[in-house]
């Protein structure tokens, strides 16, 4: 059983048809890609998930509590970074934090602890009794991650957490989502307009446009909804006929493509082996420089399955 179900949910606006009969599940430990252009629905979607908004249609359980029914539970369990953010500008980073601590229910030595947790993860030491207005982009970017994650929740849900800032806050980001996952086992939720993040940080992604479900599944299995062919790039100075010959007989080539200096392996996924094809070239005798496997991007995935790009 999924940690996180979301099973037929449907939103509007007035006659707008924001979430679409959406469903998905989200295993627990994972880093979950949650991907669409501007209007997809998804920041719908998660205010869904929040329990911000309700659904017409359709449910959210999370760690088998109900939004419908048990919301308390489920908003117990899950952080939120929102795109906008979410701080009191006039206080301190330190007071924002002890006002959020609070409003999760800590106090005492716990609260007292949990900041200084928290501090130290968004690398906010020197700066934390400054007012929050004299922050820069990335270290309100870090405190707003800082205040979701007081309460140690089992999900946290990252709503484009660098967008605007520099690139040291952005790698900071980056790897306090893979550590947060890794060290404490968090599930997260990520939604990104970089699609290196998404490339590096998840596992599983779930495309939404226009409200509705255009693709799922890991990002192998996203990849295969394009092409299930990838290109093999081997810098190899000089070769034969022979050679070529004897490369296309393998299985699962379906094509080599010949340039000067450099062949290239057209190959199906499901039956290729990298290993078969370097077998070849050494007890051939044949030098190569490199070998380069280029799979499609998912930039290139997210536009052939939407027709627009991530920013439209």
């Amino acid at each position: 059983m999924a940690f996180i179900e979301i099973s037929n949910v449907t939103k509007r606006f007035n006659d707008k048809l924001a979430v679409d009969n959406v469903s998905m599940e989200v295993e627990e430990g994972d880093i979950f890609g949650l991907l669409g252009p501007n209007g997809a629905g998804k920041s719908t979607l998660i205010s869904t998930m929040v329990g911000l908004i309700k659904a017409e249609n359709g449910d959210v359980v999370v760690g088998g509590y109900s939004i419908n029914k048990e919301p308390l539970k489920v908003k117990e369990q899950i952080g939120l970074v929102p795109q906008e953010i979410a701080l009191y500008e006039k206080l301190s980073g330190k007071q924002n934090l002890e006002f959020w601590g609070a409003m999760y229910g800590l106090k005492g030595k716990l609260l007292k602890q949990r900041i200084d947790e928290a501090i130290e993860l968004a690398g906010l030491e020197d700066s934390i009794k400054m007012s929050v207005k004299k922050y820069s982009g990335g270290m309100k970017r870090r405190l707003n991650i800082a205040c979701a994650v007081l309460h140690h929740p089992k999900v946290l849900i990252m709503d484009e957490p660098t967008v605007g800032i520099d690139p040291q806050s952005r790698n900071h980001i980056f790897e306090f989502t893979k550590n947060i996952n890794k060290e404490n086992g968090t599930t997260v939720i990520y939604t990104s307009h970089y699609m290196e993040e998404i490339e590096s940080l998840c596992n599983s992604l779930f495309i939404l446009d226009l409200g509705k479900e255009i693709a799922k599944g890991n990002k192998a299995e996203v990849k295969r909804m394009v092409t299930d062919l990838t290109k093999v790039d081997i810098q190899i100075p000089k070769y034969s006929e022979e050679i070529v010959l004897k490369l296309k007989k393998l299985k699962g080539i379906s094509e080599v493509v010949k340039e000067e200096g450099k062949l290239t392996l057209v190959t199906k996924n499901e039956s290729f082996s990298l290993e078969d094809a370097v077998r070849v070239l050494i007890s051939e005798e044949v030098k190569f420089n490199s070998i380069h496997i280029n799979e499609p991007t998912l930039e290139e995935v997210f536009l052939t399955l939407t027709g627009k790009k991530l920013r439209d």
